[in-house]
């Protein structure tokens, strides 16, 4: 494997780190010159790339690449890899194997807190959301035209060192707003990087829920990482009278509970299948 990631950010860098055996980074790209920077002192060919022109030798880096991921959400031009890369990937990229794209359990909206899986409907609520259903499709057709497998992740809530209710809570931000019958899904970043080094190792294509075993209250989250500190935890706070951004209102207009099964199926063992496992790792990693 000779991997090349568009939009190394949090989840795509504890990926690079968790490689198979054998495999390694021929280019990374970040818009942080501050990014940028610990790549390549870290031994990994980095270059800037904001959906404008390429950086010197990022088409010789993606000229040898086998295995391709895009980590960068869409805006309102639409996908900005397939704007500026779309023929380069085509034509100019010979070895290419395989392609992942990390998308969002957004796609699937709202359904009333019931189940669903990577077969159930796509009912985008958010803009954001709407985008990356048109951004699947237009990377799905390019695979299609090139002949490669796609691996489309749909993430959850991703948390991790550093992103996490123990860390709101250390920081003084962590808040308990309780919505009757709202539950959110999550995933630890070092499952998706695990899933990553499964689908990827094994050149495997198709639609991927990677999301934990537990969908689960937010207040509940909150209350479990305050007992793993020894502290009481923050007040409950009604979601209807709560000051929230635009924004942060907009997550609770989606309630659902998404199926991980097909990624089980592929293999897949989970290091953390709960938010429990999980929020304890990030306190003694």
């Amino acid at each position: 494997m000779r991997l090349f990631v568009f939009g190394c950010g949090y989840s795509a860098s504890h990926f690079i780190h968790r490689l198979p055996d054998g495999a390694r980074v021929v280019g990374v790209t970040s818009r942080s010159a501050d990014k940028l920077g610990q790549f390549r002192a870290d031994g990994a060919p980095a270059f800037r790339f904001d959906g404008g022109d390429a950086e010197a030798g990022m088409a010789e880096a993606l000229a040898v690449a086998t295995h391709l991921l895009v980590s960068i959400a869409p805006g309102d031009a639409g996908d900005p890899v397939l704007a500026t890369q779309r023929s380069r990937i085509l034509d100019q990229m010979p070895a290419l194997r395989w392609i992942g794209y990390l998308s969002t359990v957004g796609v699937y909206g709202d359904h009333g807190g019931e189940w669903v899986d990577e077969n159930g409907p796509l009912r985008p609520v958010s803009k954001r959301s709407v985008q990356r259903v048109e951004a699947e499709a237009a990377w799905q057709a390019l695979a299609d035209e090139r002949d490669v497998p796609l691996a489309i992740l749909r993430l959850s809530g991703i948390y991790g060192p550093g992103r996490s209710a123990i860390d709101n809570l250390r920081a003084g931000t962590a808040r308990r707003l309780v919505k009757p019958g709202q539950v959110f899904n999550r995933i630890h970043v070092d499952d998706i990087a695990g899933a990553l080094r499964l689908v990827s190792a094994q050149a495997r294509g198709g639609v991927f829920n990677v999301t934990d075993d537990e969908p689960a209250p937010p207040q509940d989250v909150v209350a479990y990482a305050a007992g793993l500190l020894g502290i009481d935890p923050p007040a409950e706070i009604p979601f209807d009278t709560a000051e929230l951004t635009p924004m942060a209102r907009s997550f609770y207009g989606e309630n659902k509970r998404v199926r991980n099964d097909r990624l089980k199926s592929a293999g897949y063992e989970f290091l953390f299948p709960t938010y429990r496992e999980g929020l304890k790792n990030v306190l003694t990693p």
